[in-house]
């Protein structure tokens, strides 16, 4: 008697024990898993043309800074600068390069090694190359009259930076 009292309750025990384990089916977690594949098919459309847009801003953000930077260089010591901004194959993947004019020399030496304008492959409208002389003064190479505008696209948009005489960046989409 002392034994089948032993049995059944170790049996009790063990359906309490089964009763309060804690978890999720494998079912639940394919349905959780299932759902949220569903809800990011329906996202990403939506979130593609965001992705775009801040690829083109950063872009712009890159060629913004070259040129109030080199401007700023060309204030700062004295003597003339230039930020080249040049396209591979059709303006694709492009790149900047800054470059100076020391006292005494006659052509511009470039600074280091070009840069990716972007990681993303967005197109520039046109090869351009701003002049900064020392007192401010912007001019252009083939030489334009201000203001100097290029426009950068990606995605199916596009933003021009026009430049003023003076280095002034405006951005319009």
């Amino acid at each position: 008697m002392n034994w089948w009292l032993t049995v059944t309750g170790e049996m009790m025990r063990s359906r309490k024990a089964h009763r309060n384990e804690k978890g999720f089916s494998v079912i639940e977690l394919v349905m959780v898993l299932l759902m949220s594949l569903i809800a990011a098919a329906f996202a990403v459309p939506q979130i593609q043309p965001i992705l775009n847009y801040y690829r083109l801003r950063s872009a712009v953000a890159s060629a913004t800074w070259a040129i109030q930077s080199t401007r700023f260089q060309a204030l700062e010591e004295g003597y003339p600068y230039q930020v080249s901004f040049t396209g591979g194959t059709a303006g694709v993947n492009p790149s900047y390069q800054i470059a100076n004019k020391v006292l005494g020399a006659t052509t511009y030496t470039n600074l280091g090694e070009a840069v990716p304008l972007s990681g993303s492959p967005v197109v520039l409208g046109a090869t351009t190359v701003f002049q900064f002389q020392p007192n401010g003064v912007v001019a252009t190479s083939p030489v334009t009259s201000p203001p100097f505008a290029f426009t950068i696209t990606y995605g199916g948009n596009t933003e021009t930076l026009t430049v003023s005489n003076y280095g002034n960046v405006t951005v319009t989409p």
